[in-house]
């Protein structure tokens, strides 16, 4: 039976959202007929969409246009690369915030000695401009699928940032989407346009350690609670209805509207797919593998407090692939580093190991910790994106949307592991990774971890750890194996009109 107080929530969240859906229904009879055709009218673009990128010169003199999308916190890095070069202009400004909106198209044309983009709360009225060449994506993660496969449709090359997708599923069809309008599709996972990062990887390539058995990626970042779960208006300067986009229609349950939503399953991954996905992407480039895992299971729980976020802010996922294994470290508590890195990767090879701790490269080592080698230096990704444009080949970019697609699906099925887990005295979690993560050579990975919960007083009555499902999975049809319940996993339900096409629909 519920209690009073949530019978309560429970009113307050039905009221919310006839209320929200009411205010939907009070648009205008222009905005009713745009987005009732908008379906429609990117398919037509769609069907052109090879005539529309007609108009694209291969010259570096001739200026592309570009749309930012979603501009407050990444996107303003988005803005200074685009607005900071010769060959390229910021023609339109998008975010479903109006006042950060408008912010930046003051900021932008001060960029642009004087040369102001337009403004617009909604994607579709940027697609509708075929001078637009590029469309840069920084939304929350459950508009990234959705935001990136509309402007392929429309005939737009896109840099789009990570994860790439806010499951699974999303992440393919994008792939899909850019391999059938033909159009470039950056990652933004910079790492891989820094020279120090690629030489550390060429190096592991080369075997001048012997093979490597293990990647190990570190995301070790202290992440406070973000108040308790309530309910809050958004923003007045806000779409809400545009804002959820793909996600359910429910009330804003976080204090902090802006940037907290990465710890809120509706709109983001967690640390696994907020900062991880960088050290994902590294762990796996560095272990020469370009398909998903056979095998996943995670452990771990948000610990330390209770509040408005549902994401583990501790957690370890490993990804089996035979003879090597991807580990993953969350810790968002009170830490300290591991082999000398706490946001990074270990390659534990067979006669040393590789520590990147830095965005710009790192080091070798053998066995007794010696240090053998440096790789330093860092790269430009969105000259690397636009001088992709210019080729029109996506074998010249450094991370291709495949690459992206890859990496953000290895977040979201250990998200899946732990999600389809239960709570588990922690002597039983420890005895059943051990058993699970035989591959791991490094067999105190649960140890550390039990340490670090210790070393933060974490009462395990209060904040229970959870062991998810071992979870096997077939990395050529990107389904699991006989599990219908994880196969729910890889997609969502989405509401009309911002439905991300499924399978066979691109």
């Amino acid at each position: 039976m519920l209690n009073r107080a949530a019978v309560t929530r429970s009113v307050r969240t039905t009221c919310y959202s006839v209320n929200l859906l009411i205010s939907m229904a009070k648009k205008t009879r222009r905005q009713f007929i745009e987005d009732s055709m908008f379906v429609t009218a990117a398919a037509v673009t769609a069907s052109s969409a090879e005539t529309a990128s007609g108009h694209q010169s291969l010259s570096p003199n001739e200026r592309l246009n570009v749309a930012v999308v979603g501009v407050r916190g990444r996107g303003n890095s988005h803005i200074s690369a685009f607005a900071g070069r010769k060959d390229t202009h910021i023609r339109w400004i998008c975010d479903a915030d109006r006042d950060i909106g408008s912010k930046r198209v003051v900021e932008t044309a001060k960029r642009q000695q004087g040369a102001s983009p337009l403004f617009a709360n909604d994607l579709r009225e940027v697609l509708e401009d075929k001078s637009v060449d590029i469309v840069s994506i920084a939304t929350p993660n459950h508009w990234h699928a959705l935001a990136a496969i509309w402007s392929i449709q429309a005939g737009k090359d896109v840099y789009l940032e990570k994860p790439v997708s806010h499951n699974v599923s999303e992440g393919r069809r994008i792939v899909e989407a850019a391999r059938k309008y033909g159009r470039i599709v950056q990652t933004g996972t910079q790492s891989r346009s820094n020279p120090g990062m690629q030489a550390a990887v060429d190096y592991l390539h080369a075997n001048k350690l012997g093979k490597c058995r293990v990647a190990r990626g570190l995301c070790y970042k202290r992440r406070k609670s973000i108040g308790a779960a309530g309910v809050f208006e958004p923003p007045k300067s806000v779409d809400y209805n545009y804002y959820l986009g793909p996600a359910p229609v429910q009330p804003v349950s976080r204090r902090q509207f802006h940037y907290d939503w990465h710890w809120q399953d509706a709109y983001g991954n967690g640390d696994l797919g907020n900062q991880g996905i960088h050290q994902m992407d590294l762990a796996r480039w560095g272990l020469g593998i370009n398909e998903l895992s056979q095998n996943v299971f995670s452990y771990g729980g948000r610990f330390d407090y209770h509040d408005a976020g549902n994401t583990a802010n501790t957690q370890v996922v490993v990804h089996d692939y035979g003879e090597q294994t991807l580990v993953f470290e969350v810790r968002g508590l009170e830490t300290t580093e591991h082999r000398g890195a706490k946001v990074g990767v270990i390659y534990e090879c067979e006669n040393g190991y590789v520590v990147m701790a830095s965005y710009s490269g790192g080091a070798a080592f053998d066995l007794d910790g010696k240090k053998i080698k440096s790789f330093k230096g860092t790269g430009d990704h969105f000259d690397n994106f636009l001088k992709a444009v210019r080729s029109r080949k996506t074998e010249d970019l450094n991370a291709d949307i495949l690459q992206g697609h890859l990496s953000s699906a290895l977040c979201h099925l250990g998200n899946i592991s732990l999600d389809l887990g239960g709570p588990l005295p922690v002597a039983e979690v420890q005895k059943q990774a051990a058993r699970l993560g035989s591959n791991d050579n490094d067999s105190d990975t649960f140890s550390r971890t039990l340490q670090h919960l210790n070393n933060n007083n974490v009462n395990f009555e209060k904040y229970p750890c959870y062991l998810g499902r071992e979870l096997k999975f077939d990395p050529k049809t990107e389904l699991f194996v006989n599990d219908p319940q994880a196969d729910q996993k890889l997609t969502r339900d989405y509401r009309a009109p911002f439905i991300v096409p499924k399978q066979g629909e691109i």
